[in-house]
């Protein structure tokens, strides 16, 4: 099969898995200029993958921040960039969906008539280990307390959450309890919550001076606490079905 390079970019999830079947050769103004091809064991591993979260630039390959808003703009796909590496995000199952649901709603309850609102994906965050290193994630739900002060022009908030909430699933497990752990660490966020359907369980991380100050994991018939917040409790076996 041949496809065009803006194709293929625009529709990256859709063509990997076809790849997994037969090889895909990329033209640019006609010319053939690469193969996708089946690499047995690691790139059945991706596909079966794609439904979660993957990094579209796999294997080493970084991709710039350049490379990333093209295929932001050109795509209808939802994307984060996390140091250098494109993440397609895909359609979470019901059990993600549901905890999900069931935090927003204690946040907004809990929020109401504060300096702080609640927000749930899909929305970009913006964050910079320096001034150069930008990365664009989407949390599940971020806690915002300073949104007036940090919006754009175009309506797009440029600051950093006071608390972030990332529900796992199989294909971002990786990503949250690592990568997003160490980026939200690093870039100011200061509580993070790390929501796992599998065990029933959440974790809360307090972090300070880019540190885990404290983290405690609620299991079932427990109520998980913020630490920022101390009446923000919510009882961890309504979160999970």
């Amino acid at each position: 099969m041949k496809v065009n390079s803006t194709e293929l970019q625009n529709n990256f999830g859709k063509y990997l898995m076809l790849a997994a079947q037969e090889d895909i050769i990329i033209t640019r103004n006609g010319t053939e200029i690469a193969k996708l091809t089946a690499l047995g064991d690691q790139l059945g591993s991706a596909v079966n993958q794609i439904h979660e979260s993957v990094p579209l630039y796999g294997y080493g390959k970084k991709a710039t921040y350049e490379e990333f808003l093209q295929l932001w703009q050109e795509s209808d796909e939802r994307y984060e960039y996390i140091d250098g590496e494109i993440y397609l995000l895909a359609s979470p199952k019901t059990a993600h969906q549901i905890a999900v649901g069931e935090i927003y709603g204690s946040f907004y309850n809990y929020f109401q008539g504060s300096n702080c609102t609640p927000i749930v994906a899909p929305y970009d965050i913006e964050l910079r280990r320096t001034p150069e290193q930008i990365n664009i994630v989407q949390p599940d739900i971020m806690v915002i307390c300073d949104l007036e002060e940090n919006l754009d022009d175009n309506d797009y908030y440029k600051g950093v959450p006071t608390l972030i909430v990332e529900v796992l699933s199989k294909g971002t497990r990786r990503k949250d309890l690592i990568k997003k752990l160490d980026l939200y660490m690093s870039c100011g966020v200061k509580e993070y919550w790390i929501v796992n359907p599998d065990n029933k369980e959440i974790t809360v991380y307090l972090f300070d001076e880019q540190n885990i100050q404290e983290f405690t994991t609620y299991k079932q018939n427990e109520m998980a606490q913020s630490y920022l917040f101390e009446k923000l409790k919510i009882d961890v076996q309504r979160i999970f079905r």
